[in-house]
């Protein structure tokens, strides 16, 4: 019997020399390099080609395999199942697809997640052969799912006990990648702490891209459980059992047992998700610091740099004097007897003058703070280049003391005004206000004194002076 051996197409409708390899070797045409992927029988990408074979396993309603790893034409599965051919391309073992999902039809449950490709029946599980899967996992999955099968006296239906042993695989496989992943990153972390270098950063490197993808699966399996709790439609369908039975479920109906299923996966896959947010924190808050510190000893490797030719410029200068009195000219200085120590000291001043200048504007441009100064010149924003204060900041800072003080004397002079008036008022207590009274049609009450006060010549109230003074009140 030929075995069957996939081939896989590409995008752009060619075919690489190793799938061509294996279409010749189960393809009776003859075949030539320059042959399209859409010509090879059982390579079509946009119809269904009758010849698409599919490795499944079947288990059956008692939880016993009945077929392993069984070659069956896509076609056939497709009308034995009453399956549309666009919804075996989700888990068409061949192509691998890394956005999980979770289908429900009328006839199964199709589900892709992770390592798991698999239709749920109401009586019969089909499990597909993945792309580049793990066989542990797999054979724990297997073993997990017989035994769910196989528990008669469980109240849930056949497809809830398999799809729960689908989604406790998942499980299972993210909390295994996420404590390997938190192990490593923990000794990365550790090693980092010690000694920086090119192999630890490369390591920290693949880490975060394989914590980034890692982050998308996850989000990936959420998005998935989410749509299928936020449509009643989907989550009716899946009631397989009932569905056989004649007592099909409804959008309106109690879905209470999937529901609560599916909530407490997504529970469980948030519960990964912020872990994994965690690690992943801590791993940008790593690198950004190891960055940091890359600048920083580059900034001192530049100030060493720096100092290096800020001396050399002075020692520079100091040969300027060697070889003006290197040349052969007359001078008229060669007989003088001090001549030669004093153009020694004018050299050594001038070497040392230039060089403590260039280190003292280096050490300014180097002190860095957090406050903006007022400086114009744009290159020392942010930089105190003098700790003397400038003239502007200085006006600044007399003009706001002085309003301070101005603003105090106005608070101390209110307050002896408004005590005054508490003693006064203790003596000589007010008579009562009189009811105040409103107006026909209006919504706020009127002042009493608008109420008493004469009318004006030009038609205006006159305001009642109140007294503010004892001499008013006498």
């Amino acid at each position: 019997m030929r075995m069957y051996s996939p081939v896989r197409p590409c995008t752009n409708g060619w075919i690489p020399r190793t799938c061509l390899f294996r279409a010749l070797t189960t393809s009776e045409t003859p075949l030539s390099l320059n042959t399209r992927a859409a010509d090879i029988p059982g390579t079509g990408l946009t119809q269904l080609s009758p010849s698409i074979l599919l490795r499944c396993t079947i288990l059956d309603s008692k939880g016993s395999i009945k077929t392993i790893s069984g070659v069956f034409k896509k076609s056939e599965l497709c009308s034995h199942h009453g399956l549309e051919p666009r919804d075996l391309r989700k888990i068409d073992s061949r192509v691998p697809n890394l956005v999980p999902t979770i289908l429900a039809r009328k006839s199964g449950i199709l589900v892709n997640v992770l390592h798991i490709r698999a239709m749920v029946k109401s009586d019969a599980v089909l499990l597909f052969d993945g792309y580049n899967t793990d066989a542990r996992l797999h054979t724990s999955f297997v073993y997990s799912l017989e035994h769910n099968l196989r528990q008669n006296a469980s109240s849930m239906p056949y497809e809830f006990r398999a799809l729960e042993s689908i989604l406790a695989s998942v499980l299972d496989a993210l909390r295994s990648e996420l404590s390997w992943l938190r192990i490593v990153v923990d000794d990365l972390l550790e090693s980092l702490e010690d000694d920086i270098d090119r192999e630890k950063l490369r390591m920290l490197l693949q880490i975060s891209r394989k914590l980034n993808g890692f982050l998308s699966r996850s989000r990936g399996i959420k998005v998935a459980v989410t749509e299928v709790l936020e449509s009643d439609e989907d989550m009716a369908l899946m009631y397989l059992t009932a569905a056989e039975k004649g007592e099909p479920k409804t959008r309106n109906s109690n879905l209470q047992e999937l529901e609560l299923l599916l909530e407490s996966f997504e529970k469980q896959v948030e519960e990964v998700i912020y872990e994994i947010d965690q690690i992943y924190a801590n791993v940008n808050n790593t690198q950004e610091i190891v960055e940091l510190i890359l600048d920083s000893n580059r900034n001192r490797l530049l100030t060493l740099d720096l100092g290096t030719s800020i001396v050399t410029l002075g020692v520079s200068a100091a040969t300027l004097f060697v070889g003006l009195f290197g040349m052969n000219l007359t001078s008229h200085l060669e007989e003088h007897p001090y001549a030669f120590y004093g153009m020694s000291a004018i050299a050594y001043i001038m070497a040392v003058v230039v060089t403590v200048a260039g280190l003292r504007r280096l050490s300014r441009l180097r002190r860095i703070g957090l406050s903006v100064g007022g400086s114009s010149n744009p290159g020392d924003l942010g930089i105190n280049a003098s700790r003397k204060p400038d003239a502007h900041l200085v006006s600044h800072a007399r003009a706001w003391w002085w309003r301070e003080n101005q603003f105090r004397a106005m608070q101390r002079q209110h307050s002896q005004q408004r005590a005054k008036e508490h003693l006064w008022s203790m003596q000589y207590p007010m008579p009562p206000d009189p009811p105040t009274a409103v107006a026909e049609g209006a919504e706020t009450p009127l002042d009493p004194a608008e109420l008493t006060a004469e009318p004006s010549p030009h038609g205006q109230q006159k305001e009642l002076k109140k007294p503010s003074s004892h001499k008013d009140m006498e």
